[in-house]
């Protein structure tokens, strides 16, 4: 039995230096997502990116430990998927069924904010160390999006 009682929130507002249709591309797209998914030290190959673009689609992720070769399989089915608005999925083998949330807005100047919002989301996710981890993920993918400009 597992303990639900300790879910939270975590919501994360960032801006890209890309147009909207490109950013929700970067982040739907296997062989975008490859480049970034996933924090510094950890790479998740092409083939290991599973992503049915409709509601009810499958949104799977195995990220690869780089130095050991450790796995950390990630499973969700999208809740909601509105190109180039908003993108949900749930991730039912997280401890209370994880909900993430990106809504996308074209800011006019070639820029993109995303907005994150995450429920449902156990301790060890919130944890400084696991936030910490998801930021350099963001860096990744601003490095990434700097090599298609």
């Amino acid at each position: 039995m597992s303990d639900t009682t300790n879910l939270g929130e975590v919501t994360i507002t960032r801006v890209y230096q890309a147009p909207i249709d490109l950013m929700f591309s970067v982040m739907t797209e296997p062989e975008h997502l490859s480049h970034f998914w996933g924090p510094i030290g950890v790479s998740t190959p092409v083939e290991n990116i599973i992503v049915e673009p409709r509601v009810g689609g499958r949104f799977e992720t195995i990220m690869v430990n780089d130095e050991n070769g450790e796995e950390y399989p990630m499973r969700g089915v999208f809740a909601e998927f509105d190109r180039p608005n908003r993108l949900a999925w749930t991730e039912a083998d997280v401890e209370g069924g994880m909900l993430t949330t990106i809504t996308f807005t074209d800011l006019g100047d070639g820029t993109t904010e995303t907005f994150t919002h995450q429920t449902n989301v156990p301790e060890f996710f919130r944890s400084e160390e696991a936030q910490a981890g998801m930021q350099t993920s963001f860096v990744k993918c601003d490095v990434y999006l700097a090599t298609l400009q």
